[in-house]
C-alpha cells in the first residue's frame, strides 16, 4: 500500500511537468509569431470578409491544389496560430487570373463568388527595394500589368492606380528586385500586394 501511495505523487509530478512543458512550448510558439510579426495576408478571391472566411475555412487545401497558376499558398506559424494552414495568396510563386476554380471547389462557402470578371483581393504598393525608385531603370511591373494599373511619372517611377489594381499579384511575381539584389540578402521584392485595409491604414499613418 505504501508503494502505491508513493507512485501516485510521482505520476502527478510527471503529468504536471509534461503539462507545463506543453504550455511553455505553445507560449514560445505564440511569442515567436508575435515577435516576428504578421504580414498583411491577402486571401483568395471571395475570402475578403476575414472573420467569415476564418469561421468557414476548414483548411482542406482544395483551393491551393486546384489553382492553375500556383497563386495560393498557406499561412505559417509566423502569421499567427490562427492562420497556420489557412489559404493565403503567394505572389512570389504565382498570381491570380480570377478563374474561380478555388471558389468552385471550396466545400464550405468560405470563398464566395463575385460579380464580374475580377474582384478586388488586394492592392499593390511599392517597397524600398523597388529598383525604379532608385534608378528609374526598371519598368517590368508596368509592362506586365494586365489591367494597366501601373504608369510611370516623369522620374520613371511606378505609379499604381488603386481604381484599376485588383491585387492579382502578377507584378510581384515578375519583379526582378529580389534576383538582382540577392547578394545583399534582401528578401523583400520591389512591389507587394496587401489587403486594401492595410494599404489605406499605412497611407493614413503617413
Amino acid at each position: 500500500m505504501e508503494k502505491e501511495k508513493e507512485k501516485g505523487p510521482a505520476i502527478s509530478r510527471r503529468n504536471a511537468a509534461l503539462g507545463a512543458g506543453a504550455a511553455a512550448f505553445m507560449l514560445a510558439l505564440g511569442g515567436a509569431a508575435k515577435a516576428c510579426g504578421s504580414r498583411p495576408l491577402v486571401r483568395p478571391p471571395g475570402g475578403q470578409d476575414e472573420s467569415q472566411f476564418l469561421a468557414k475555412c476548414i483548411r482542406c487545401d482544395r483551393c491551393r491544389s486546384v489553382c492553375p497558376l500556383d497563386g495560393i499558398g498557406v499561412g505559417t506559424i509566423l502569421d499567427g496560430l490562427v492562420n497556420v494552414r489557412v489559404p493565403v495568396m503567394d505572389f512570389q510563386h504565382g498570381h491570380c487570373n480570377f478563374c474561380r476554380k478555388c471558389i468552385e471547389v471550396c466545400p464550405t462557402g468560405a470563398l464566395e463568388d463575385f460579380k464580374g470578371k475580377t474582384t478586388n483581393i488586394g492592392l499593390a504598393r511599392l517597397t524600398e527595394s523597388c529598383i525604379a525608385l532608385r534608378t528609374g531603370a526598371c519598368t517590368v511591373c508596368k509592362q506586365k500589368c494586365p489591367y494597366h494599373a501601373i504608369t510611370l511619372n516623369d522620374a520613371k517611377e511606378p505609379i499604381i492606380d488603386p481604381e484599376k489594381c485588383n491585387g492579382c499579384g502578377l507584378c510581384v511575381k515578375v519583379c526582378p528586385a529580389l534576383k538582382y539584389q540577392s547578394f545583399g540578402n534582401n528578401a523583400v521584392l520591389g512591389i507587394e500586394v496587401v489587403p486594401r485595409e492595410a494599404a489605406e491604414k499605412k497611407e493614413g499613418a503617413e
